[in-house]
């Protein structure tokens, strides 16, 4: 299955993942530029994505852990996600998202900002 990721310099890329992986996962195994500090154990918020509007309703709601952590991100908006907990399967293939500046490697800790 396929998603597409616009990165934070604004190039999109078509990804290759597998049913049941985590978005960020595919992220960074394809090299893009994703922090994803804690490595999917949902204890940070530097896998934050910008989920298309047109998929939102097609995703779970957040849990209250992860709300609580993409308050930590200072450039959150309303379609934020940390992508460590979207799973990726059938329903979501084609799913298009943007790679937040704050999740960038080189980003400064939210924590700080």
């Amino acid at each position: 299955m396929k998603i597409f990721v616009t990165d934070q310099k604004g190039d999109q890329h078509e990804l290759e993942g597998l049913d049941g992986w985590r978005v960020m996962e595919v992220i960074r195994d394809w090299g893009l530029d994703i922090k994803a500090e804690c490595g999917g154990a949902g204890t940070c918020a530097t896998c934050h994505v910008y989920v298309d509007t047109a998929w939102l309703d097609r995703l779970p709601p957040p849990s209250h852990e992860e709300e609580d952590l993409l308050y930590t991100a200072p450039d959150m908006q309303p379609n934020s996600r940390l992508s460590c907990q979207i799973l990726l399967s059938d329903e979501l293939d084609g799913l298009r998202v943007t790679l937040a500046d704050s999740a960038a490697k080189d980003a400064k800790d939210s924590a700080a900002a």
